[in-house]
This record gives C-alpha cells, structure tokens and sequence, in this order.
C-alpha cells in the first residue's frame, strides 16, 4: 500500500479545492498576459489578436507530447508507475470518500454530460447566426461537432478498461481512456469562453476566464473523484481537449485576422 496514495485518498477533497485555487490563478495570469498584448496590439494601431500563432504551436506541441507521454505510461507492457498510481488511488478512493460526498460531486459532474452540453451548443450556434456571425458560428460548431468522433477514435485506440464505481450515482460503460468529460468540457467550456471574448466588453473578460477554468477543473476532477475515470484518463482528455480547442480558436483567429485585413 503506497503510503502516497492513501494521503492523496484521504485528502482529496482538500487537494480539488487547492487545485482549483491554483488553475484559477494560473487563467488569471493567462488572462493579464494576454491583456497585455491586446493593449500593445492597440497602441500600436493593429488589431488584437487571442492566440498569436506562436504560441499556438508551442501549445500544440508541448499539449501532443504530454498526451503521447501518459498514453505510453499507460498503455505500455509491462505496466508502468503511472498505471499502477492510478489503480491504487482509484481503489482508495472507492475505500474512503463517503457516500454524500459522492452523491454531491455526481452533481457537478453532470456539467460535462453529453445532454446539457449538446442542447446549450445547439442555442449558442443558433444565437450567433441570428446575430450574423457567421464564421464564428461554423468555428463554434465545427469544434463541438468534432468532440464525439476524436475522443472516440481515442477510445476505440487504447481501449482501456475504466475502474470500479459501483456507488450507483453515476453509471458509465465504454472505454475509459482519454476522458470524454474532460475532453468535452476543455472544448465546450473553452470554445464558449473564446465567443464571448469576442462579443462581451473587455471588462467582463477577466471573469469569464475564471469561470471557465473552474467549471473545467470541476468536471474533469469530478470524474476521478466518482472513480468513472482514472487520473491519467484525465489529464489525457484534458490534453488532447486542449490541443483541439487550441486548432480551432487558431483557425477562428486566422479567419478574423484575413477578414480583416480585406476590409477596405
């Protein structure tokens, strides 16, 4: 028994709460760089920009290499630290988080259910083309249309066997690995964040940002919490969820920026 384990077990309730805090700060600095270069950007009479494309490929490089890397650990033969520290904090928290704990975090995991996200993607296109936003609408649907078939095709690769949860708040079959949730939630949370930095004024921006990160960093540790996903699922979802918004809030800019170059 991993004395490591059984602490993050025990704490984990704590260590969500710290981790929130910390994803929050992190959005929050994310938010005041890139507040920075939009002030820059006006200063000096160009147009503002959300993801330089520099940047954007350095994110989809170090995002693709951090999900090449827990896929090996995972997948590889024979099993790795990784494989082994998630069964042993799966199994400790099946042994240690009370039952109304867990009825409460089922809660807030349905965030991140195909049928809330689904039919609120569904208003928000519909909303963006009644105000005549037409690329950003098919930017919006393209990246929420292309959820299901890539972190499926994820799953139907690796096909890996989620944990135990027989708690019954939350029944889930099919593969475990990477996690739909976290997958969907960086992507739809992520890609509702992009459209309304672009529609709101900039001073509700900052709050935004934060809403975002903690409504993400909810659902994905939700799901190992509820034991529905390992931790490695997790983080995998979150990263190959990131790469793709990353694409398509790179290909929305692209579409803007020539826009608006052409306008006489």
């Amino acid at each position: 028994m991993d004395p490591m384990v059984e602490w993050i077990a025990a704490h984990a309730l704590r260590l969500w709460a710290l981790l929130l805090l910390l994803v929050l700060l992190a959005g929050d600095l994310a938010w005041q760089r890139n507040a920075h270069w939009q002030r820059r950007a006006l200063a000096g009479s160009r147009a503002p920009i959300v993801l330089r494309w520099q940047a954007g490929l350095i994110l989809l490089l170090v995002l693709a290499l951090l999900f090449l890397a827990i896929a090996a650990a995972v997948a590889g033969q024979p099993v790795g630290e990784l494989a082994r520290f998630d069964a042993d904090l799966a199994e400790h928290l099946h042994a240690q988080l009370p039952l109304p704990v867990l009825r409460g975090i089922a809660v807030v995991t349905h965030l991140g259910d195909l049928w809330w996200v689904a039919p609120t993607a569904a208003v928000v296109a519909l909303l963006l083309l009644l105000r005549r936003r037409w690329r950003l609408a098919g930017i919006w649907v393209v990246a929420l249309l292309g959820i299901l078939p890539i972190n499926g095709g994820l799953k139907a690769i690796f096909r890996r066997v989620r944990p135990l949860h027989d708690h019954g708040f939350i029944v889930e079959s099919g593969w475990s690995f990477p996690s739909g949730h976290a997958f969907g939630a960086i992507v739809f949370y992520g890609m509702l964040a992009y459209v309304l930095l672009r529609l709101l004024p900039p001073r509700f921006h900052r709050a935004v940002i934060a809403a975002t990160v903690l409504l993400v960093g909810m659902v994905g540790i939700s799901r190992i919490l509820l034991q529905v996903h390992y931790f490695s699922d997790v983080m995998a979802g979150y990263a190959a969820g990131a790469a793709w918004l990353v694409l398509c809030i790179g290909a929305a800019e692209h579409l803007r920026m020539t826009a608006t170059r052409t306008l006489p």
